[in-house]
């Protein structure tokens, strides 16, 4: 199993079958184009810096942008609508978390999620190993409001992603005020890990990525 990132939302997760999360084209949104072939791309919501579909297609990728629930190419999914905003979606419309499960890990990709979650959306999502979680605020939860909903999964594994990173025109926070909630639980993992169920922490981790 492995996990890439590409910067902002846009991650690989791949174990012979090739997910991709939420991609952008990279000149829109000032960093590096994301250079990939997925079998399947799942998109939290309509926004240009996360729908770019066309960036990482090839023959044949099926792309769920649509709260669903089915299993693809051995890859169980199931979409739970939330909204980008704390209105109810009034101001940036809605966003979908999306749960897959691969070689047995759970999965939850927060896309722009706008708010905090409640019990009865905790308990229909269930059991989370690696949460991808915004943490830079503006447009999504802040970092605060992040951390509690790691709280409330309680994940093995929280990865921040959408945050400020070099280059990017879209202005958010750094992860800072995230990673120090913790910060002896932030291991430092580079580009991309490579892992089995077997490897997930014991004890909460914070998988910190970079370009």
């Amino acid at each position: 199993m492995k996990i890439c990132w590409y910067g902002h939302s846009c991650f690989e997760i791949a174990n012979g079958s090739t997910l991709v999360t939420d991609p952008h084209d990279g000149r829109s949104i000032g960093i590096r184009k994301p250079e990939i072939g997925a079998d399947l791309v799942l998109v939290s919501h309509d926004h240009y810096d996360h729908n770019s579909v066309r960036t990482v297609s090839k023959q044949n990728t099926r792309v769920i942008n649509e709260v669903t629930s089915l299993k693809i190419k051995g890859i169980k999914i199931q979409g739970f609508p939330t909204f980008h905003d704390e209105s109810g979606g009034a101001k940036r419309g809605k966003n979908i978390l999306f749960k897959f499960c691969m070689e047995g890990i759970n999965f939850l990709h927060s896309g722009d999620l706008g708010h905090l979650i409640d019990d009865e959306l905790a308990k229909k999502i269930g059991e989370v190993d690696i949460l991808f979680i915004p943490v830079g605020g503006i447009f999504t939860i802040d970092a605060e409001n992040a951390w509690k909903v790691v709280e409330k999964l309680k994940p093995k594994v929280a990865i921040p992603m959408h945050y400020k990173i070099s280059g990017l025109s879209i202005p958010l926070d750094e992860p800072d005020l995230f990673l120090r909630k913790a910060e002896e639980k932030v291991v430092r993992v580079g580009n991309e890990i490579d892992f089995t169920k077997e490897d997930l922490p014991k004890d909460f981790e914070i998988w910190l990525f970079s370009l």
